[in-house]
């Protein structure tokens, strides 16, 4: 079985335009993927972003309070409940 020879990766000269490239370009001629490995990136962290939300003061309250009885801080329980219910809403577009 004859070899084929891979494609040679351009030197891209921002991420834009490596992102733009890679959106129209198929990998398959770039690289081996037979010979890929699985990446283990145990220290990455998902990007955030910091914002600034006005809740009405018996809500927090509320939070705080299913946040303690959960042992958890009430950031992070606001975190998973706005998560979960995006999902619900994403599940029910889908089904609509």
């Amino acid at each position: 079985m004859r070899k084929l020879k891979k494609k040679v990766i351009p030197k891209f000269k921002s991420e834009a335009r490596e992102r733009a490239f890679w959106a129209s370009h198929d990998s398959s001629e770039y690289l081996d993927w037979t010979k890929a490995q699985r990446a283990l990136l145990p220290n990455l962290k998902p990007s955030t972003r910091t914002i600034s939300l006005r809740l009405p003061e018996a809500l927090v309250a509320r939070l705080k309070v299913l946040a303690n009885k959960r042992d958890v801080p009430y950031q992070s329980l606001l975190k998973v409940l706005l998560a979960e219910r995006l999902k619900q809403e994403e599940v029910k577009q889908v089904r609509s």
